[in-house]
């Protein structure tokens, strides 16, 4: 019995060292971001609203995240990640515990990394930090954001790799399963991106594709592969779509204090014998944007933003947004950010079948204007941890 005792003790030991050798940390981390606002038309009545609205810059958060250097330039990752409103303390998400991320994966130096879960796509990874998006969030957004450009939409039960950093240059490639028994191709969501970024100069470009099951589609977008992106009345008579494609380019250079930039997207929204709408709609947007580095604590940001819908609607888009963050410290800043929007010609209603004049409505906020103008003012405190 002694004998096995030290034995059992021996082995303890020589397992604590070997612990104690791998390289392994573990963070929690945080964003809370709320703030005061003010929307004209922010309803079907054209009501005014006057009160909190939270997540302007970024997303409130809480996360962990953590690495084991497993040896040779190999590494084990996690990350969890958790989105809610600070106004409410609601989950946001669909209520899901982790539903902004929630991934495990392996990464080495020579060959890249390879994670499992839901994840963004890569064309939030490499296209979305070359927008204005990057500094001032949803209020800069595409109307209604139809293509993704705030990251409405996020990805389940993916595999996603991404490659080493080659002089500058890098892809990513990600598939999303259904998780349907006989059904692989239905629900399923892939998407691709490349970019290259060399000092001042940015570029990035990437593919989404993710379709609906046929079943439920009369319910709306039910995929279980990716988020839905029908939040406005912009798109959500497209919302049982057998397929959604989004095309997106961005460039981004730094000349001194400034920074310019400017994006395209092309989005498909695609039919079939089980939708509500009986043709295809297409929406082509370009994006424009300028920071100035006032100083050290100050930005100030300027967008403008042109969509058109083709297909079987009429409806144009111009929003202007405009943005200024004074920074406290490196992890507590203050914000005032506005956006003016004009709708003209005609949008699909949420039946799918009838039509109205396009309503407006501002970036990746979904208030349902009953007017073809809406006007948005926030101000507000962001504290990182």
């Amino acid at each position: 019995m002694k004998r096995f005792a030290l034995t059992s003790l021996s082995l303890a030991m020589l397992g604590a060292a070997g612990a104690a050798q791998a390289q392994s940390s573990v963070t929690l981390y945080g964003v809370v971001d709320a703030g005061l606002g003010y929307v004209s038309n922010a309803n079907q009545a054209s009501d005014s609203l006057w009160g909190m609205i939270n997540g302007n810059l970024s997303g409130s958060r809480w996360g962990l995240k953590g690495t084991e250097d497993l040896g040779g330039g190999l590494k084990a990752i996690f990350q969890l990640e958790n989105g809610f409103d600070p106004g409410t303390g609601q989950l946001n998400q669909g209520g899901r515990e982790f539903g902004r991320q929630a991934y495990v994966g392996l990464s080495g130096d020579q060959w890249g990394t390879v994670t499992l879960g839901r994840q963004y796509d890569p064309s939030v990874d490499m296209v979305q930090g070359l927008t204005a998006d990057n500094n001032w969030g949803g209020i800069f957004a595409t109307p209604g954001d139809i293509d993704n450009y705030d990251n409405s939409l996020r990805t389940s039960n993916t595999v996603k790799y991404v490659s080493p950093n080659y002089a500058g240059f890098q892809v990513e490639g990600l598939y999303g399963f259904s998780n349907l028994a006989g059904a692989t191709g239905q629900g399923q969501t892939w998407s691709g991106a490349a970019t290259y970024n060399n000092g001042p100069l940015g570029l990035a470009a990437s593919y989404l594709y993710t379709n609906n099951p046929s079943a439920n589609r009369a319910t709306g977008w039910n995929s279980p592969s990716s988020d839905s992106l029908f939040n406005s009345p912009v798109n959500i008579g497209y919302q049982t779509a057998h397929s959604i494609g989004i095309a997106r380019a961005a460039a981004s250079y730094a000349f001194g204090p400034a920074t310019f930039g400017a994006s395209y997207s092309f989005s498909q929204y695609k039919s079939d014998g089980n939708s509500t709408f009986q043709s295809q709609e297409k929406f082509n947007t370009a994006n424009a944007f300028v920071n100035w580095q006032l100083s050290p604590a100050i930005l100030l940001g300027l967008g403008y933003t042109y969509m058109k819908a083709d297909g079987d609607t009429s409806a144009h888009y111009n929003q202007v947004s405009i943005g200024a963050d004074y920074s406290l410290s490196k992890r507590t800043d203050l914000y005032a950010i506005g956006a003016w929007q004009k709708a003209s010609g005609t949008q699909k209603n949420a039946d799918g079948v009838t039509t109205s004049d396009a309503q407006a409505s501002i970036g990746s906020y979904g208030f349902s204007s009953g007017a073809d103008h809406q006007e948005m003012v926030i101000v507000g405190i962001r504290h990182k941890f």
